[in-house]
């Protein structure tokens, strides 16, 4: 059977989806035929030309980057002509969509652009997970994997390669007879049993991603599956809970040691890698035992990598150790500056203190890090996104990143959003890298756009500047032109440490 797999994404989000490669591999080795659309390397007219990339630079968020390796698989033809050219020319048996909150607009376009060719479309992602009325809503959509999609995207290609019913697959829901029929979740996989990625589905060019002002050869590496803790911005706690409600089944695993090593060989033997980047919620996730266990085994390889974990998992040990294999740079969620509004909305009760205790920690083994923060969230006002400011002045990062709060389905803050009518039910909300979607009062989508494009002037420079700066914020081609300015100035001085 032919399978047609396809990604929404914008310009200038560059991680590999490993998704695409996992159910590629899957499909593959069971003999089905599988292909990809990837409108990563198209300038969508939805996007309006927006790049991800190009606007972290813009906000001095992260290091300008030679993007010429990138550009060798750009297209400049129509997003949407393109796809049905891919379409017609491949006539899959099925449209396999993964898709995230930010990403199905596209999506849903795309597979309108076909609909009359009547090839079934299955969507399946974080967001049909969670939203999964509001996918199936359009009439477009013939199905929706809710959950885990591994068993789920085999058993549907076997049995309509075989011309069985497949409208009681677990995790499958299905448009039949004008109705909605709604299977069961099917229980979390085993990860120890899955394949090895299969890359060789992107062009050479989607395997780089830049890093630190450089371009690497940089592949994702699969060590942890969910997340243990609670933050009201994120749907993995609602995942888990989804997952033991439903199944009885435990979302957070983790991937055995040996299985880490035996795909680490193989992504280093078959496609060359410069570096890795361990796709994991909390890379610090494991016991002292694991830690140790993953030390000593990837002493034997030393290749540079980049993971993300939380402050509060921070040991000198544990960092340097890592170092010393080949942690070349991290990544932190500090998220707000005031402690109790942490705790309070986005329950996270770690004190500014041990943040910076911590982070002084990673600047004494010598390891770069950059650092996230939310801008706009619930109740949040102007006065107390300085709190975020002040505390990022007291942290050296190599990048500091400042990104409007989305209130994403699956999340707590969704529903508190919802409640407090900042935003409206079932409104699908965009990137991060774009203004709010959130209707607040007290702190408007404009102000908070404009404290977003100014956050890293007002961490960087002295506080004698400020006047200027909050000038800045304005979206206005005054505004602007003082904003540039500013930016150059950063740039000349290399974007220079916090100044407090």
């Amino acid at each position: 059977m032919k399978i047609l797999m396809v990604y929404p994404n914008s310009r200038g989000m560059n991680m590999l989806p490993p998704a695409i490669a996992l159910f590629t591999a899957i499909l593959r080795k069971q003999g089905h035929t599988v292909e990809l659309f990837d409108s990563t390397d198209y300038l969508s007219p939805e996007e309006d030309g927006f790049d991800s990339d190009k606007e972290k630079v813009a906000n001095l968020n992260a290091k300008p980057f030679d993007d010429t390796l990138l550009k060798e698989s750009y297209r400049d033809e129509n997003v949407f002509d393109s796809f049905e050219e891919c379409v017609k020319k491949y006539q899959p048996g099925l449209i396999a969509m993964s898709c995230t909150e930010d990403t199905f607009p596209l999506g849903l376009s795309l597979i309108k652009k076909i609909t009359r060719l009547k090839i079934p479309t299955l969507l399946g992602g974080v967001f049909p997970t969670f939203a999964s009325e509001l996918v199936m809503s359009s009439p477009e959509v013939d199905m929706v994997c809710v959950g885990e999609g591994e068993y789920v995207i085999s058993d549907l290609c076997n049995r309509m390669e075989k011309k069985k019913p497949y409208d009681d697959i677990p995790g499958l829901w299905i448009r039949k007879n004008g109705f909605i029929k709604r299977n069961a979740m099917m229980p979390p996989v085993d990860i120890n049993k899955n394949p090895y990625l299969d890359l060789s589905i992107f062009p050479k060019s989607r395997l780089y991603r830049p890093m630190q002002g450089k371009m690497w050869r940089m592949l994702p590496l699969e060590t942890h599956r969910g997340c243990p803790y609670t933050c009201s911005y994120c749907n993995a706690p609602a995942q888990r809970a989804k997952y033991k409600d439903e199944t009885g089944g435990q979302f957070f695993r983790k991937k055995s040691i040996e299985k880490i090593r035996e795909e680490i060989i193989h992504l280093r033997d078959k496609y060359n890698v410069e570096a890795f980047y361990f796709w994991a919620d909390t890379f610090f996730a494991y016991s002292e035992r694991e830690f140790d266990e993953f030390v000593e085994m990837y002493s034997e390889f030393k290749i540079p990598f980049w993971c993300q974990t939380r402050p509060e998992t921070i040991t000198e040990k544990r960092v340097k150790e890592l170092a010393d294999v080949g942690m070349f740079r991290m990544s932190f969620g500090i998220e707000h500056g005031n402690r109790e509004f942490r705790k309070r909305v986005i329950n996270r009760s770690l004190s500014n203190e041990k943040i910076i205790a911590s982070l002084k920690v990673v600047n004494n083994v010598g390891v770069n890090f950059s650092v996230n923060n939310i801008l706009g969230l619930p109740y949040e006002t102007r006065d107390l996104t300085f709190d975020t400011i002040n505390l990022n002045r007291q942290i050296v990062s190599g990048d500091i990143n400042a990104f409007s709060f989305c209130p994403f389905h699956g999340s707590q803050l969704r529903v508190l959003c919802e409640k407090e009518k900042y935003i409206e039910q079932g409104r699908i909300v965009r990137s991060f890298g774009k203004m709010t979607t959130l209707k607040m009062p007290q702190y408007p989508p404009e102000q908070i756009e404009g404290m977003r494009r100014c956050f890293v002037l007002y961490v960087r420079m002295s506080k004698d500047r400020w006047p200027e700066i909050e000038k800045a914020e304005c979206l206005t081609p005054e505004g602007n032109k003082i904003w540039e300015n500013l930016c150059n100035e950063i740039k000349e001085t290399n974007y220079g440490p916090s100044l407090n």
